[in-house]
Formats: structure tokens, sequence, C-alpha cells
């Protein structure tokens, strides 16, 4: 009886291990047959994609794609919610409403919102569950349930280069510069100058950039060392593999 029973479990066993690779090796072709590029939109019609962009599977919420430009070699994460207008099938004129620079990246679960204009510059990275909005409820009228009243709206600018934290909250009338640095969980309203660290809810300026002081307060950790130019990736892994055998001198 014991190794019947041994023999069924290990019968068992092997069934999951077999349906379990089958699972993840059908879920990975339904995941490259779902993602949206330049040339397999699938039926989505932006406005444009370009060269390199990719919307991984499954995609989130996404409408208004006449108005809805991305550019090239953007990452969209999976369930990232993309939206122009205040729901589908709206006429929003010939303008481009929702604008993404060449490079952006937007992390899994994020939300951009775009009633009206919403513009994010080239390289910028976004973390998980951003949400960027040019739409705040309001609730001037307080006999009415503020999720009945008419929201207000402003334009959004992100600029380039800008890096922009796990759940950081971009709200309505926000202007970001260059290079700017959001922190994770920071709600920004306002305009943020280039080359600025923000932090808090509200956020607020915690490090700014100083042409002769360089960064203000100075950072606390040093600068890490770039790759050298013309290495490898194959290098890097023997690298990588050579790493905990190497003297702390030799490293």
């Amino acid at each position: 009886m014991p190794k019947n029973r041994n023999t069924f479990s290990s019968l068992t066993a092997w069934r999951r291990r077999i349906a379990s690779r089958a699972v993840h090796a059908g879920w990975a072709v339904v995941r490259e047959a779902g993602a949206v590029t330049a040339a397999h939109p699938g039926r989505l019609r932006f406005r444009r994609i370009g060269v390199g962009t990719r919307l991984a599977f499954p995609q989130g919420t996404v409408f208004g794609e006449p108005w809805i430009e991305l550019g090239d070699h953007c990452i969209i994460g999976e369930q990232v919610t993309l939206t122009a207008g205040m729901m589908p099938g709206l006429d929003l004129g010939a303008e481009p409403i929702l604008t993404l620079g060449n490079g952006v990246v937007l992390g899994r679960g994020s939300h951009v919102i775009a009633d009206t204009t919403v513009s994010i510059g080239s390289d910028t990275y976004c973390g998980p569950y951003v949400y960027i909005t040019s739409t705040n409820h309001s609730y001037d009228d307080p006999r009415q349930p503020v999720g009945k009243q008419w929201p207000r709206m402003e334009p959004v600018e992100i600029g380039p280069g800008c890096w922009l934290g796990t759940g950081a909250v971009v709200l309505p009338g926000a202007r970001l510069g260059r290079n700017v640095v959001v922190a994770a969980g920071a709600v920004v309203r306002g305009e943020v100058p280039d080359h600025a660290v923000v932090a808090g809810a509200p956020a607020r300026v915690v490090r700014t950039w100083d042409e002769e002081k360089g960064w203000q307060p100075p950072l606390r950790t040093p600068a890490p060392v770039p790759i050298p130019e013309g290495v490898t990736p194959e290098q890097l892994v023997a690298i990588a593999e050579l790493g905990p055998e190497l003297e702390p001198e030799e490293a």
C-alpha cells in the first residue's frame, strides 16, 4: 500500500509539473500575441505609435486613441490605463490630447488620464502604479455628492528626463521641469523647477541643483561608477560570475 501511495503521489506531481509548464508556455504565447506595437496594433488605433513602442498585455483601459500620440521606443507596462477625453466616443478636435515623447516608460498599473492636454517628455520613467491626471473632482456644492459635481480640468506637463517613483500622483495643473525626481508616494501639484527632487503629500522641493555647488543639500551617497564604453553584455556577465572570487584589491 505505501508503494502504491508513493506511485500515485509521483504521478500526481508529474501531472502538475506538466500542467504548470503548459500554462506558463501558453500564457507566454498569449502575452506575446496580445502586445500592441505599430506593426500589430490589434483593435487600438492610436493617432501615432512610434517605432519600437510596445504596450504589454494585458492592457488596462484605453480609449480616445485617435487623440493619443506615443513616441518611439516607449515601454508601457501591463494594466496601464491611457485615456483621452472623459469617455469613449467623443470628438476632441484636431489636436492630440495625450502625448508621450520618445523613450517614455510607464510602469505596471499606472494611469494617465487626459481629459485635457497631458504631455510627458522624452526619456521620462515612471515606476509602477503612478497616477497622472488632468482632472480632479470638485466639491463646491455641499448639497451634491462630490462624484456628481462637474470636475475641474487643467493641463499637465512633465518635462523630459524625469523619474516618478512608485505610487506618485501628479495632479491637474502640475508642470514639472527637466530631470525632476518625484519620490515614491508623492502628490505633486503646481510648478516644479528643472533638476529638483520633490517628496511628500503635498510634494515640496527637498533638493535642487546648483551649477557651482552641485546638489543642495549634498547627496549622501557617492555617484555610481558608469560602465566603460565598449563593454559588451557578455563581458558584464563574465565579470559578475567572477565577482565573488575576486580579492577586494582586484575588484
